[in-house]
């Protein structure tokens, strides 16, 4: 079965960085567009940014310049690099792939900016 695995989260300064990385298993990595998505508490589910298999990437506005994904085939990984965090990227960070029109997450990772 499709399992998305997150990690790298944590508590930041502003201004600071993060690397989120999500491990794929149960598909054809290499195959699939991946996303991350963030959620903040009494906010929906955004898109943050997606790479396709050809490694085409999109970016939330609010994230364009700052974060940049990425991905390994390899090794079945998709990163999220953050930099010059803000107060207002914190959330919680979900990986995920869509597969014959089924959307699959992970877990999530918590993502804390704090002074």
């Amino acid at each position: 079965q499709v399992q998305l695995v997150e990690s790298g989260g944590g508590l930041v300064q502003p201004g600071e960085s993060l690397r989120l990385s999500c491990a794929a298993s149960g598909i054809i990595f290499r195959f699939y567009t991946m996303g991350w998505y963030r959620q903040a508490p009494g906010k929906q589910r955004e898109l943050v940014a997606a790479i396709t298999g050809g490694r085409s990437t999109n970016y939330a506005d609010s994230v364009k310049g700052r974060f940049t994904i990425s991905r390994d085939n390899a090794k079945n990984t998709v990163y999220l690099q953050m930099n010059r965090l803000l107060p207002e990227d914190t959330a919680v960070y979900y990986c995920n792939t869509g597969i014959l029109g089924v959307d699959y997450w992970g877990q999530g990772t918590q993502v804390t900016v704090s002074s």
